[in-house]
């Protein structure tokens, strides 16, 4: 008969596990502040208002209706490509290639389009182009996790150069042989049918990639959280030699991780062009990708942090011109307070496990 386990164990393991909760909250939160007051340090040394800025901040991004669909339409991309990072992030993985999986699975999506549109109904159309940024991103980022696992290639080097590579691409075909002849100021590919295009959530007027982005946040939280699979993707992040010694397949989990952030990414590529741009563009390079690497290490690669964080993002994105108008300071003065942020985050990096009233006390821990 085994016996029944002591109510003050489980008190035990709740407060450790409590102890651990608030530190993945609060260091990040104080990393936010901190780099808040670096912020406001540098404003003032340009004798400019703190205050100020931070309150158009608030207004431009969360203030009205349309500055909070103007902030989630931001969002949308950066919660899927954020997801791009959270998830080889569980197996150890640090996969920066987010920008250049959308990029080049937009263009490939505006690519298959063009051939379509004239043959086969819109809602097809769109089927096609969403399943070709899909595999187009998710082959892109597999790759990634192949020459990581079958040749011992960086990943984090390597994603970052396929980024450019990506880019390169896009570049040369958009100028080449895909421009739009009727559009000689600007290179693109030709519009899509806009009857292929997505539309938007009724009464929010924001497109489905959002909805679609927090539905993949939490069916991926489920999946890392809830399943074998995302149980042993945790042990090879962990300690890849004690999941090969346990049977674990760890190049498998490392090739398919990346497979599944790269299909995430892929999807803010189609949702770009087929909800926001119409067409394969220069725009699609808005470092969307780049700006989800931050979203993710903020959100501890969390999926479901994932989605607030990626809406305050959005915010302060959504908030540049605005900024730009009232305090004449330029629109990039968003991307420095967002690498400010990127700084102190991993700055803070070095505060967990170390600070002591974090720490379980003596009677949780016996």
């Amino acid at each position: 008969m085994v016996a029944p386990s002591k109510p003050g164990k489980w008190r035990r393991s709740v407060g450790t596990w409590l102890h651990y909760r608030a530190e993945t909250f609060i260091i990040p939160v104080l990393a936010l502040l901190a780099a808040a007051v670096f912020f406001s340090i540098f404003l003032i040394a340009l004798d400019k208002s703190p205050g100020e800025f931070f309150f158009l901040i608030g207004r431009g991004g969360f203030g009205t209706l349309f500055s909070w669909q103007n902030t989630l339409v931001r969002a949308a991309p950066l919660i899927l490509t954020a997801l791009c990072v959270a998830i080889p992030a569980r197996m150890g993985l640090i996969v920066i290639g987010g920008e250049g999986a959308l990029v080049i699975a937009g263009f490939a999506a505006a690519a298959i389009a063009i051939p379509l549109d004239q043959s086969i109904p819109p809602m097809f159309t769109t089927l096609a182009m969403g399943l070709t940024a899909v595999i187009v991103g998710a082959c892109w980022i597999g790759l990634v996790g192949w020459m990581r696992h079958a040749r011992g290639v960086n990943e984090t080097i390597s994603s970052l150069l396929l980024t450019y590579i990506a880019i390169a691409i896009v570049n040369f075909f958009i100028s080449g042989v895909l421009r739009n002849p009727a559009d000689p100021n600007r290179p693109s590919t030709k519009p899509i049918n806009p009857d292929a295009m997505v539309g938007v959530i009724p009464g929010l007027h924001v497109h489905w990639g959002l909805a679609a982005g927090v539905v993949l946040a939490v069916l991926l939280y489920l999946l890392m959280d809830r399943t074998t699979f995302g149980f042993a993707a945790r042990i090879a992040g962990g300690n890849p030699r004690v999941a090969e010694a346990q049977g674990l397949s760890v190049g498998k989990l490392i090739v398919t991780g990346c497979f599944i952030g790269g299909a995430c990414a892929g999807l803010a590529g189609f949702f770009e062009v087929a909800a926001v741009h119409g067409r394969a563009n220069s725009a699609l390079h808005a470092n969307y990708g780049f700006t989800g690497i931050l979203v993710s290490f903020l959100a501890r690669h969390n999926p479901l942090a994932i989605i607030p964080v990626a809406c305050l993002f959005g915010g302060i994105g959504a908030a540049g011109g605005l900024i730009q108008r009232r305090m004449d300071l330029p629109d990039a003065t968003v991307l420095l307070l967002q690498g400010v942020v990127f700084v102190t985050l991993l700055a803070s990096e070095t505060l967990y496990g170390r600070l002591p009233f974090f720490r379980p006390t003596q009677e949780s821990r016996t």
